[in-house]
């Protein structure tokens, strides 16, 4: 059975890193899972991807950029995805965007959160204009089966776009990325457990800004540690100022050494689909604070500090326990490390290749 991919998230800007990883990461599982009816990947390419790609992957690669190709198929119809794949047997869109398919073509989505619809002004006129071409709801009807990553995104789309329960199914990613040795050698230039760490995109949900006025109010009440923000955006010129280290984006490798020697991983988003940096910082033992979201209460459990979202003085109090107490660190960290073991991209792409099987039946 021929599975086509949509790889224009590969070489995606820095939005798009969270599921350039997470479709990079599931490739690598489907690659190496061992079933009696063996999936063939068929990727529609848009030049050399972020990350080497498994062998098992059939790259075809598009004749225009993703901008042109997808505009185009949004206004006119054409091209039409599943024809420059080459007709496979099932479509897989790893997340919501622009796109032509055949009438017949049978059609797998993935959405990972509805942030384009609850915070527009979040994204740029160009991004915002992009999210209406692609015409979510419309795509997530004309889906066989929509994948969601957590329950809470699951409820999210019952109710504002009035699917059929039975065609969304929750299928939990992996835990990001996971140490590939058992010692990372420390970032240079920054001290073990030293530095408070921010990862990815520098947009107005991931509060950024929030996030600099706790570690503000935390400096004056004598946090010693800096902090780290790793990735870029557009509020990046907004950020700065004593002990505030901006790296932009950063390779798999310096990311591994800043999960890994980091004093905590803040995350004091507004609103998130399923949250992947806080379980990456898990799966090396390094515990997060974290915005009291309904998806971090699933994903997490008990093995984050939480704070009232939009509150700075709470998540300044959080970042000075972690620094002044030690156990509970050691304690958060370890509940954390258990809470991402508990996820596996085998597993997911187990289950993805279930569903991808049913939608070609």
């Amino acid at each position: 059975m021929v599975v086509g991919i949509d790889g224009r998230s590969l070489r995606g800007g820095p939005r798009a890193r969270g599921v350039a990883r997470y479709l990079a990461l599931t490739l690598e599982a489907l690659a190496s899972c061992r079933d009696a009816a063996p999936l063939a990947l068929r990727l529609l390419s848009f030049g050399p991807p972020d990350r080497r790609l498994p062998k098992e992957v059939e790259v075809i690669a598009a004749r225009a950029p993703s901008q042109l190709l997808f505009g185009l198929a949004a206004l006119s119809g054409r091209p039409q995805l599943d024809r420059l794949l080459g007709r496979p047997d099932v479509v897989w869109l790893p997340a919501v965007a622009p796109v032509a398919l055949d009438r017949k073509a049978r059609l797998v989505l993935t959405v990972h959160d509805l942030s384009f619809e609850l915070a527009p002004r979040d994204y740029n006129a160009y991004e915002r204009l992009w999210h209406r071409l692609a015409r979510p709801a419309r795509l997530a009807r004309r889906a066989r089966t929509v994948i969601v990553p957590s329950q809470r995104t699951r409820q999210l789309l019952l109710e504002r776009w009035r699917l059929p329960t039975e065609r969304v199914r929750v299928i939990r990613p992996g835990p990001g990325r996971s140490p590939r040795t058992k010692r990372v050698p420390p970032p240079p230039g920054l001290e073990p457990r030293g530095y408070v760490l921010a990862v990815g995109a520098l947009e107005p949900r991931k509060r950024p800004d929030l996030l600099l006025a706790a570690f503000q109010a935390a400096q004056k009440r004598g946090l010693r540690a800096r902090l780290v923000f790793a990735g870029d955006g557009p509020l990046r010129t907004r950020l700065g100022g004593e002990g505030v280290v901006l790296l932009g984006r950063v390779d798999d490798d310096e990311l591994d050494a800043l999960y890994a020697h980091a004093l905590c991983l803040a995350c004091p988003s507004r609103d998130e689909g399923f949250g992947f940096t806080p379980l990456e910082a898990a799966s090396f033992g390094t515990p997060a604070v974290v915005s009291d979201l309904e998806v971090f209460r699933e994903t997490l459990e008990g093995a984050a500090l939480r704070f009232t979202p939009g509150d700075p003085q709470a998540l300044a109090d959080c970042l000075l326990e972690l620094e002044r107490n030690e156990p509970l660190r050691r304690e958060l960290g370890a509940r954390a490390a258990l809470a991402a073991s508990a996820l596996s991209w085998e597993r997911s792409a187990r289950e993805l290749a279930n569903v991808l099987r049913e939608a070609a039946s």
